[in-house]
């Protein structure tokens, strides 16, 4: 179906749903793998699939030598390592906690986008929105309970994965009106092959069978999800299709149910709840102080 014969805004929309789908549906086969295979292997050949995007996201006027052909050197670098530490982050913390409590860590990335405005743009954040950081972070409180449940690797994974992806949203900002779609996109890909590749040396163990289709579909949706993403935000504005993002917790919920068989208590329901709030209101703020991505189309 053509996405513009129907309503551009209703059909952006939707489209976001079905990437953010898809990216669960990604997440839910690597957590699958059970930590299997090391995550920065996981993560390489995640990346590697993810290639299968770029003939998707070239643009009719893109050359291929702009994958790598940069205006933004620097910036390119922090989203390419960015990019490879948040995806082994996010390996590990879906290999090691619940899904929905996974997602409740790396939620947390419009608050940290939040804090790095300021100490990294020099923006002016109002009470509102430093409100929403609070509230995020009691959220977060609310969900782990230290002190009265045990944390581990997974927790501190997720939230690392969060951080990294704020950083990456940063350097999105500053180069985004710079540089190609395809350019943007192939930093996200090619810093984890280059990093886990390098780290794949020193231990590297070929999938099995069984493995290899975990991965194909950990790639496969995750590049598929990034085209629909692309289509979403070139015929709706952006911010319109990031709040579909939060679609992500209800998929953790039911594919932790159903395939792990994960249990969600009281307390964790009121802390996701908090986090996700604090994070809409995050995105509605953005809107309206910084209005970033009527210059910057997320990627």
């Amino acid at each position: 179906m053509n996405p513009k014969a129907a309503n551009p805004a209703v059909t952006g929309v939707l489209l976001g749903f079905m990437a953010f789908a898809a990216y669960a549906l990604s997440d839910a086969f690597v957590k699958s793998l059970k930590g299997s295979l090391p995550a920065y292997e996981a993560v390489f050949f995640g990346a590697a699939l993810g290639l299968t995007a770029l003939p998707f996201i070239k643009g009719r006027n893109d050359r291929w030598r702009e994958v790598l052909k940069v205006q933004r050197p620097g910036l390119y670098l922090v989203r390419a390592i960015a990019g490879a530490v948040g995806s082994i982050a996010a390996v590990i913390a879906f290999t090691a906690l619940p899904m929905a409590e996974a997602f409740a860590l790396i939620f947390l990335l419009p608050i940290f986008v939040t804090i790095l405005s300021v100490v990294w743009l020099k923006e002016h954040v109002g009470w509102r929105r430093w409100s929403a950081v609070v509230a995020g972070f009691v959220g977060v409180l609310v969900v782990l309970r230290p002190g009265f449940r045990a944390l581990g690797i997974g927790h501190l994974a997720g939230a690392i994965c969060a951080l990294a992806g704020a950083v990456s949203m940063i350097a999105l900002r500053v180069a985004g009106p710079h540089e190609k779609r395809i350019t943007l996109y192939s930093a996200g890909v090619i810093g984890p092959i280059l990093l886990t590749g390098v780290l794949m040396l020193a231990d590297f163990r070929w999938p099995g069978l069984a493995q290899m289709g975990l991965l194909l579909g950990y790639g496969l949706l995750a590049a598929l999800a990034a085209v629909l993403l692309m289509l979403a935000t070139q015929i709706t504005p952006a911010n319109h299709v990031a709040p579909t993002q939060y679609s992500q917790m209800l998929w953790a919920v039911l594919l932790g149910y159903v395939l792990f068989h994960d249990e969600l208590d009281w307390p964790m329901a009121v802390g996701i709840a908090i986090i996700l709030g604090a994070g809409l209101f995050t995105f509605v703020r953005e809107e309206k102080v910084t209005r970033w991505w009527k210059r910057v189309r997320m990627v």
